[in-house]
C-alpha cells in the first residue's frame, strides 16, 4: 500500500511551497495601523502579517477567558461572600437613625433660637417690665385651659399677672408657687378681659367657649362690625395693659339667649395650642431709655405752658371720642364718610302757619287786623289798645315811640 505522502507527492510539495511563500509574505509585508498594506521601507512601520493573523486568532479566546473570570468575580463578592454585610447594614441604619436625630435636634434649636431672639427683641423695646418664661406642661384636659410655666415668686411673679406673647396676649397668672406657676388662657371658660374693637370703638367682655374658641359678649346688635377688624384690650380690667393685640373678628353670630346681643367669635392673634415662651408682665411701670427720658421731659416743659382750661378741654374731648363713634366708617368711599357731610346738623323748623291770622300771629303788623263789621257785637269788635301811664303823667300808645304832651294840671 503507498503511503500518502507518496500517492499526494505533487500535492503536498504544492502545499509546502505555498505555505512558505505565505509565511515569506508574512515576514515580510507589513500592514499599518490604518490597514493599508506598505512594501516600501521609507514607510512608517507597521504590523507584520504573522503578527496580525496570530492577535486575530488569540484575541477572541482571551476574552473570553477574562470576562467570564470578571463575572465570577462579581458573582463571588456581590451574591456569595456577604458573611459580613448583614452587619454593616445594621450598623449604617444605626448610624443614619441618630444622624436624624441630631439634625431634628440641631434643628429645633434653630428654632428656639429664632423664637428667643424675637421674644428678645420685643422684650426689650417693650415698655413694661417683664420676665421669660418656658411652658413646660398643660392641664390635659379639653375642658380647662390652663398651663405651667417655669416661673414662680422668687422670680417676682404674682396672681392676676398678665400673659403675654410679641404675637398677642395669652392669659393671666392664677396660682403662683416657688418655681412655677399656672397661667389661665384667655380661651378658658372661665378666663374674661376687657377688649374694644379699633375701628368702631365698640367695648365688650372677651371670653372662651366649650370648645374653646374666644368670642366677645355683651354687645349689642350693630352692622359697623365686619370680618377682619382688629381686636385689642381697653384696659378696664386692670390685668391687661391698654392696646395689645387680642386677634381679628372672624364671624358675627346672634346670641341665643338675648334677642338684642351678638357675640363676635375672634381668631386670637396669639399660637394658643403651640407656646413654647411667653412673657409675664411683672410691672406696669413705664421704663424709659436715656432718649425718651429726655423727650418726656421736654413734652412734660410743653404741658406745663398749656393752660389748666385747655387741658381740661383736650382731656373731655379724648373721652368723648372715645365713646362716640369714629366719623370714618370703613366701609364707605372716602366721598361718602360722614366726615365729609356739609349738611347743616340742626336745620331751622319753621312754626306752621296759623289757620285764622290775627294782630297776635307771628310777622303780622296792627295795621293788618281787618275791621269789623257794621252788624257784629261790640264784644266781638276788636278792642284798641289802651294807652299806659308815661312818667310825666301822660300815656303812650303801645308801639308808639311819640310821647304826647304832658297834660296841665287843675289847682285845686
Amino acid at each position: 500500500m503507498e503511503s500518502l505522502l507518496e500517492r499526494y507527492r505533487n500535492l503536498v510539495v504544492l502545499l509546502a511551497i505555498l505555505v512558505a511563500q505565505i509565511v515569506g509574505l508574512a515576514v515580510q509585508v507589513r500592514r499599518t495601523s490604518a490597514g493599508v498594506n506598505t512594501l516600501d521601507s521609507s514607510d512608517a512601520s507597521g504590523v507584520r502579517l504573522i503578527r496580525l493573523w496570530a492577535n486575530t486568532v488569540v484575541s477572541p479566546p482571551e476574552r473570553l477567558i477574562h470576562s467570564g473570570f470578571g463575572l465570577f468575580a462579581g458573582a463571588w463578592t456581590n451574591y456569595i461572600d456577604l458573611r459580613h454585610v448583614r452587619a454593616q447594614n445594621r450598623d449604617l441604619k444605626q448610624t443614619v437613625d441618630r444622624l436624624r436625630l441630631e439634625e431634628a435636634a440641631l434643628l429645633e434649636d434653630a428654632r428656639q433660637g429664632q423664637r428667643l431672639e424675637a421674644l428678645l427683641g420685643f422684650q426689650e423695646k417693650y415698655i413694661y417690665t417683664t420676665v421669660a418664661a418656658q411652658v413646660y406642661g398643660t392641664s390635659g384636659s379639653d375642658r380647662s385651659h390652663v398651663f405651667y410655666i417655669d416661673k414662680g415668686a422668687r422670680d417676682g411673679l404674682k396672681p392676676d399677672m398678665a400673659v403675654i406673647t410679641p404675637d398677642g396676649i395669652v392669659g393671666k397668672v392664677r396660682d403662683v408657687f416657688s418655681h412655677t406657676a399656672q397661667v389661665l388662657a384667655v380661651n378658658d371658660t372661665s378666663s374674661g378681659a376687657g377688649v374694644i374693637l379699633e375701628s368702631t370703638r365698640i367695648r365688650g367682655i372677651l371670653r372662651g367657649d366649650v370648645s374653646g374658641r374666644l368670642e366677645v359678649v355683651g354687645i349689642l346688635a350693630d352692622e359697623r362690625i365686619h370680618p377682619g377688624e382688629k381686636v385689642l384690650t381697653a384696659g378696664g380690667d386692670l390685668i391687661f395693659p391698654r392696646g395689645l393685640p387680642v386677634g381679628v373678628v372672624e364671624k358675627v353670630v346672634r346670641d341665643p339667649d338675648r334677642d338684642a346681643f351678638i357675640d363676635v367669635m375672634v381668631r386670637p392673634a396669639a399660637h394658643l395650642e403651640r407656646l413654647d415662651e411667653v412673657l409675664v408682665i411683672t410691672s406696669t411701670e413705664p421704663r424709659f431709655s436715656p432718649q425718651q427720658q429726655q423727650d418726656l421731659s421736654v413734652s412734660a416743659a410743653e404741658e406745663e405752658s398749656v393752660p389748666a382750661a385747655v387741658k381740661d378741654q383736650m382731656k373731655a374731648s379724648e373721652i368723648m371720642a372715645e365713646k362716640l363713634p369714629g366719623l370714618i366708617d370703613p366701609n364707605l368711599a372716602p366721598d361718602q364718610q360722614p366726615l365729609h357731610d356739609s349738611s347743616n346738623p340742626n336745620p331751622v323748623v319753621q312754626p306752621p302757619q296759623p289757620l285764622h291770622p290775627d294782630r297776635f300771629s307771628p310777622g303780622s303788623a296792627p295795621d293788618d287786623v281787618p275791621e269789623p263789621d257794621a252788624g257784629s257785637p261790640p264784644d266781638a269788635q276788636p278792642r284798641k289798645p289802651s294807652a299806659l301811664p308815661s312818667a310825666n303823667g301822660g300815656s303812650t300808645l303801645p308801639g308808639s315811640n311819640s310821647t304826647p304832651e304832658a297834660t296841665p294840671q287843675r289847682n285845686l
